[in-house]
This record gives structure tokens, sequence and C-alpha cells, in this order.
């Protein structure tokens, strides 16, 4: 493994930028075209929930990306030498709905960078802040973990799935096949090799096939969440488990308990993503009288 150089790889923490981009129509068809119709109501106007994750993508010429085919590291991430990067978890505190036709600015900044030793062996982990603004005001404030892992190695087990709990209440049922993984890549411009490229995935990084996105997983638990709850929630957390391999039809599920909801993805009894929100105060007090 090599060496990791912490106090070099803390260098980043402070480190901005900003991005723009519009709330299209264009985008908004493609991207109920590809969730729909595991997507909550929302508004006339409003945009979809969890659209923002397809805003202001990056985009690295095609000379300038790493081998994984993200943007190669030492720009605007840190340059962490550990090969296999996933998205590992966040939350999504949400101001004010995104409209369709909205100029969005996007406002990065890397705020942590953190190495633990895990059950697969070193872990880095660096957290990234976003602050989505538009002319009305803040929408959205976002926290993405990224975490970086060590190469996968021949015999390396499987970490033990977790079982969904017992009062499993699934919702909705999702075919994760290569054309869901393409489109959302597409709308995303997500380079990452694992979504689409078979060998690469199974022969490089040791996945057993195609990956699918964690994104992807946590905009359906957030849609779920908001449809469950009546309203989108104040705070939405989410936190993957297991990588979800594609090939399958997965399950979004979750239940509200009052003015909250906790959720999961879920293949065969076994969760690879969890996610927990919360409504605004007020909200929760409305919820609870009736």
């Amino acid at each position: 493994m090599p060496e990791i150089d912490i106090d070099h790889l803390r260098g980043w923490i402070g480190r901005t930028r900003e991005v723009e981009d519009f709330v299209t129509p264009r985008l908004v068809a493609e991207y109920r075209a590809t969730l729909a119709p595991h997507l909550a109501p929302v508004a006339d106007g409003e945009a979809p929930l969890a659209i923002h994750w397809c805003l202001g993508p990056e985009t690295p010429a095609a000379d300038a990306l790493g081998p994984d085919g993200h943007a190669a590291k030492g720009g605007f991430l840190p340059p962490v030498p550990l090969p296999r990067r996933m998205w590992a978890g966040g939350e999504v505190e949400t101001l004010a709905p995104l409209r369709v036709g909205d100029r969005v600015v996007r406002r990065e900044t890397v705020s942590d960078v953190a190495v633990k030793n895990g059950r697969t062996g070193t872990l880095c982990f660096v957290t990234v802040r976003h602050d989505y603004l538009t002319e009305r005001g803040p929408a959205i404030r976002d926290r993405q973990d990224i975490v970086y892992r060590e190469a996968s190695r021949p015999g390396d087990a499987a970490p033990a799935p977790k079982p969904v709990p017992a009062e499993d209440e699934a919702a909705w049922s999702v075919e994760a096949d290569s054309v869901l993984l393409f489109r959302y890549s597409a709308m995303t411009f997500n380079g990452h090799r694992f979504h689409y490229d078979h060998p690469y995935a199974t022969q490089v990084e040791g996945y057993a096939g195609l990956v699918v996105h964690g994104p992807m997983q946590a905009s359906l638990l957030l849609n779920l969440a908001a449809a469950r709850l009546g309203r989108v929630p104040a705070r939405f957390r989410y936190r993957g488990v297991a990588p979800m391999i594609a090939g399958s039809r997965f399950a979004v599920a979750g239940r509200p308990e009052g003015g909250e909801f906790r959720g999961w993805t879920a293949i065969g009894g076994a969760v690879h993503m969890e996610a927990e929100a919360v409504l605004e105060a007020e909200a929760v007090l409305e919820a609870e009288a009736g």
C-alpha cells in the first residue's frame, strides 16, 4: 500500500471552487425519463427532488482523466494515493425548491480529509460541502463523503451483508440494468468506469459486476421519504453500506415514523444503502397532530 501523507492531503482543506448551471427542461425530462415513476410529486414549475446532483458536473478534458475515468486527482480534490473511489454517504438540507429554468451556482469546499482503518484495509475519507444558490437565495446545502480504498486483492472476501429490518416494507422495485446505469451516468457526466466497463469493474476494481451509482440510490430514497412524509424533508442523511451490483431488481423501501423517515435499498434481503430524513420542527408538530 502506498504511504499516505495525511498532513499533505489535509492541505486541500478549505480549497473552493464555483460552477454554474441551469435547471433546463431537457435535464428535467431526462431525469424523469430515467427515474419515473419512482419520484415524489412536486408543485407546478418545481424540479424533481435530488436533481441537484445532476447540475454542474465536472467536465475534465479527455487527457486530464485518471485511469478510473474520473478527473485525475490533485486538482480540486487531494491526490489520495488509493485507487478505488466511492460515494460513501452524505447529507442534504433543503431550504427551498429548485425550479425549472433556475440558474444555479454551486459553491464547493473541501472541509475534511481523514484516514481510517476499516475491514477492507486503509480508507481515506474526503468531505466536500456544497451550497446551491439561486437568484432567490440558498436552495440546498449538501455534504458529500467520498471514500478511497486500497486496490482489490485476489481472495478478498466480501463483507457480510447487513439484513433488512424485520419490518421491511418495500415501496418501489427498480431494475438495475446497464441502460439505467448508462442514462444516469450520462445525465451526471460521470466517467467512473465501474458503472459501464464490465472488464474494468471486475478485473481491475474487483467487483462482481457493474456498480450501481450511490447518488442514484440516494435520489430514490429522498423521493420515497418525501412521498411517505407528504412533503420534502428538511434534512436527509444517507450512508452506503455495501456496493450494489447491477443485473437484478432492487427494492427502495422505508417507513415514516411521526415526522421522521427511515429507509434503505436492498437486494435479496441485504441492505446496500440506508437513509433517514426529518421534517422541519413545525412540520413535525403538524404531523403528530394529525
